[in-house]
């Protein structure tokens, strides 16, 4: 079953939430980095002749896919949604008005200030009104 936050419960985990995006976003951008330095080293690189360096990058960037599936995973467990791991981006189900919702939140954000419809996704984030963070 699907776990679905109160705006209160979803601010207290924010904390920990932040430090694995964080760390998601970090290993990301490295992965990226990797990728892109795999790609170049490759070009000299032929099946009898592989070029080292492009083996040890393609090492890593596999590393650090792992660690990201782990953060992801890691989210997920507690019930979180990651919808950017370029941005830090992330959905916490919830209920408003008696329908299902999203609080969102990226890093940067001073604690979970928008909300979106399931089918809206960040274009349809609007902000959550001063009554419902007081209600919180």
């Amino acid at each position: 079953m699907k776990k679905i936050f109160s705006l209160a419960e979803a601010e207290r985990m924010l904390p920990l939430v932040g430090r694995i995006v964080e760390d998601l976003v970090r290993d990301h951008q490295r992965w990226t980095d990797k990728v892109a330095a795999f790609e170049l080293a490759t070009v000299g690189s032929t099946v009898n002749k592989p070029d080292p360096m492009a083996e040890l990058l393609q090492s890593e960037a596999q590393r650090l896919a792992k660690d990201i599936e782990g953060y992801i995973a890691e989210l997920a467990e507690l019930g979180v949604t990651c919808k950017g791991m370029d941005t830090g981006l992330v959905d916490f189900p919830a209920q408003m008005e008696g329908r299902a919702v999203y609080y969102c939140w990226k890093i940067g954000e001073d604690g979970i200030q928008y909300w979106h419809d399931v089918n809206a996704g960040f274009a349809g984030r609007q902000r959550i009104k001063p009554l419902a963070l007081a209600e919180s």
